[in-house]
């Protein structure tokens, strides 16, 4: 491995994946511009977000692309090898790889087998190291909730990304792997609440997320009830959004990073669109 991950706040670019091409790589063009210096990319849209990550990395001088996470179903070891000591070679310390054993329907509708995600990810790793040979892979890092695997992340690479977790469980992370590993926590942001219907497409968005074991399971660890997880309340959302206002963004910031982040990704809730992002991003997202 060689490089370093990113530091700082990025930006949750799920967006573009709905976006043409050439729309899209126009979009990390201004979005460099307006002065980040990180984009986070995912594996669930159906685009190729190693593809992606080549043409923004190639349209960009100075933008950092972060995996949070390629699938490990979708790919075998050396083709995750191949594809990721690729990009780190021809933009050198801009590309940071995430990798995620997935949930277990999105897992078996690729043909993998779900019954030890544990075991799954520490093979995969093994498998990667020993096919890497004379290739340099970019900062390797897992998508990690449950200890077990916040541990392999902190044990076997250079850190972990969390996603739908209360600052606690950064605080836990870095307290399990401690001082060295890189934690870079996703932290939604309310983009413009206001207006009739506002709160309903937030919940809706986030019961979205909460249909999914692997979330549910993690937020129980952190005290939320049943009760919570279906009604989608307040105190979950609290714990789980951020307002998009500067004392209360700039507050839940301090207070991941105090808790050990390192690196920040900013994900706008309910998604809005392309545009939207783009104005808000321009509005100054930077100065956080």
């Amino acid at each position: 491995m060689s490089g370093t991950p990113p530091t700082g706040v990025g930006l949750w670019a799920g967006f573009l994946d709905r976006m043409a091409p050439a729309e899209a790589i126009s979009a990390v063009r201004d979005i460099e511009a307006a002065g980040l210096t990180t984009i986070w990319l995912q594996e669930y849209s159906g685009v190729d977000p190693f593809i992606r990550a080549a043409l923004y990395l190639q349209a960009t001088d100075r933008l950092t692309v972060a995996l949070g996470v390629a699938t490990i179903h979708a790919r075998d070891p050396e083709a995750m090898v191949a594809a990721a000591s690729t990009l780190h070679q021809a933009f050198p310390g801009r590309f940071a790889l995430g990798l995620g054993a997935s949930h277990r329907h999105l897992a078996e509708s690729r043909g993998g087998t779900y019954a030890k995600p544990l075991t799954a990810m520490r093979d995969y790793l093994g498998a990667m190291d020993a096919v890497v040979g004379p290739r340099v892979l970019p900062p390797r890092f897992l998508g990690a909730l449950g200890p077990k695997m916040v541990e392999l992340a902190g044990e076997a690479t250079d850190g972990l990304h969390t996603y739908f977790c209360p600052v606690a469980h950064t605080a836990a992370a870095r307290e399990a792997v401690g001082a060295g590993p890189w934690i870079a926590p996703s932290q939604m942001v309310a983009v413009g609440n206001t207006g009739t219907g506002w709160s309903d497409d937030l919940r809706r968005y986030l019961g979205l997320c909460l249909g999914m074991p692997n979330y549910r399971q993690n937020l129980h660890r952190w005290g939320f009830s049943a009760a919570d997880l279906a009604q989608t309340s307040d105190a979950l959302v609290d714990a789980l959004v951020v307002p998009d206002e500067p004392t209360a963004l700039r507050a839940r910031l301090d207070a991941q990073r105090a808790a050990g982040a390192d690196h920040l990704a900013l994900q706008l809730v309910p998604p809005p669109s392309s545009a939207r992002v783009l104005d808000r991003v321009a509005a100054g997202l930077e100065v956080l």
